[in-house]
């Protein structure tokens, strides 16, 4: 199977986190230099570390957190199986667990059994709930079991993916901070 591309496009069409009383700060790519003024092009980028395709660190969601940097770049990389709700999957030789959270809430004893399975690094297509808690309950969770978070996948291209395969996540190299845009790319054992 090819690779398919699970990060979302970053142009002008991008949204950003956004509720009542606070938003992210805004994607925005600016020319600072042109190639008639200065013999090669520059632009200026502006956007939050939690900006389209991103991964969070738990210093994001958990007080004293550890940040992006304490994660090493081999637990980004590797294979994957899938955690759907009503299934908790066998870990078997996979590093990463992939949730696809665009088919409904999750119940709290199948997300605490997906937590007991101790994946380092869980990459989400969609906003997975857990039932009966409050919208952030998943992101608060993970952050305090040190388990870092890699979301807002372009959800079309995550729904071509079988339940096992591989994964590359990587985040661009930020020391200290709660997280980063990152590019990912999947593909699976077989099609669906």
């Amino acid at each position: 199977m090819d690779w398919i591309d699970l990060t979302r496009p970053m142009d002008e069409t991008l949204t950003v986190y956004a509720e009542p009383g606070y938003s992210d700060p805004p994607f925005r790519v600016e020319p600072w230099c042109d190639i008639a003024g200065q013999g090669y092009a520059v632009q200026r980028l502006a956007l939050g570390t939690q900006c389209g395709t991103h991964i969070d660190a738990p210093a994001h969601m958990a007080e004293g957190g550890v940040t992006l940097e304490a994660l090493p770049v081999s637990a980004l990389v590797g294979r994957y199986v899938t955690l759907r709700p009503g299934q908790v999957p066998e870990r078997g030789d996979a590093t990463l667990l992939f949730v696809d959270g665009t088919v409904g809430p999750i119940a709290r004893a199948g997300f605490d059994a997906a937590l007991a399975l101790g994946f380092p690094v869980w990459v989400m297509a969609g906003g997975l709930q857990v039932a009966g808690e409050e919208p952030l309950f998943l992101h608060r969770a993970l952050a305090r079991a040190g388990i870092y978070l890699v979301e807002d996948l372009d959800e079309t291209a995550a729904a071509h993916l079988p339940d096992r395969g591989e994964i590359i996540a990587l985040p661009l190299c930020l020391v200290g901070t709660s997280g980063a845009p990152c590019r990912v790319l999947a593909r699976g054992d077989v099609l669906r």
